[in-house]
């Protein structure tokens, strides 16, 4: 993201499509890309990427919009997107917001939790979406990255972030006591690193998920818009470290 425009990026709305008439994505004067939350889809490279260092430096707004407006703030990156636009989360008669993918969650309490999106190819066929990952379950069975964990295949679901709170509410402005991103309106650094099959998550410095086997190993960047304002001064993509500084 270059601070000047939106180039190399094209917008999907469920509601009008490849068009933008509300603004939903806009670069400002300080060339902070402001994300209005007045929608559901993303911004999405006309690109396809692998093996890369993505670094995001991202902070809430106040907005907050129809369904989700009383909600936890929630945005998304969606990695290694494949197939037609909207093939998640919808039906051929009402394409979808999302794509085939592996998913860096963005919600509060949630920030670096693993979503594996297995949507629909252009036939109507399920595509392929997977990622192996260490876990342990919660009270509730619900599994968490855990580098001591039993690896375990999934191909649909949620592999929450090592520390995301058992009593974690859908509630707007919900924290845990554990997350590591940061709170109210200040900037949050994420970072992911995806090297061949394998992905990892990192919030403020803190590594919170990673996953191996990961399907699709390629493909765009969809940074979502799911009713809650979010701003952006920071979206790059670079080189990979050695192997030994991945953390």
């Amino acid at each position: 993201m270059n601070g000047k425009d939106l180039g190399l990026w094209y917008t999907w709305l469920t509601d009008d499509r490849y068009e933008d008439p509300r603004g939903v994505f806009t670069i400002l004067p300080d060339g902070i890309l402001r994300i209005s939350g007045d929608g559901f889809g993303g911004l999405i490279t006309k690109q396809e990427y692998r093996d890369y260092h993505l670094v995001m430096e991202y902070r809430w707004g106040t907005a907050t919009w129809r369904t989700r407006k009383d909600k936890a703030r929630d945005g998304g990156l969606l990695l290694h997107c494949q197939g037609p636009d909207g093939n998640f989360g919808g039906s051929a008669a009402q394409p979808g917001p999302w794509m085939t993918s592996v998913e860096c969650q963005i919600i509060e309490g949630g920030v670096g939790d693993i979503l594996v999106l297995q949507g629909k190819d252009a036939e109507g066929k399920t595509m392929e979406a997977a990622a192996t990952s260490r876990v342990t379950r919660d009270r509730d069975g619900e599994p968490a990255w855990a580098a001591d964990g039993k690896a375990e295949r999934f191909t649909k679901g949620r592999i929450n972030w090592f520390g995301r709170d058992p009593d974690w509410k859908d509630a707007l402005g919900y924290r845990g006591k554990s997350d590591p991103d940061s709170p109210g309106q200040e900037w949050t650094t994420l970072e992911c690193f995806c090297r061949g099959d394998t992905l990892v998550y990192r919030v403020n410095g803190v590594v919170v998920n990673r996953a191996s086997e990961v399907l699709p190993r390629q493909g765009k960047i969809l940074l979502q818009t799911e009713g809650a304002e979010m701003f952006v001064r920071k979206l790059e993509l670079r080189p990979l470290p050695a192997p030994d500084q991945i953390p």
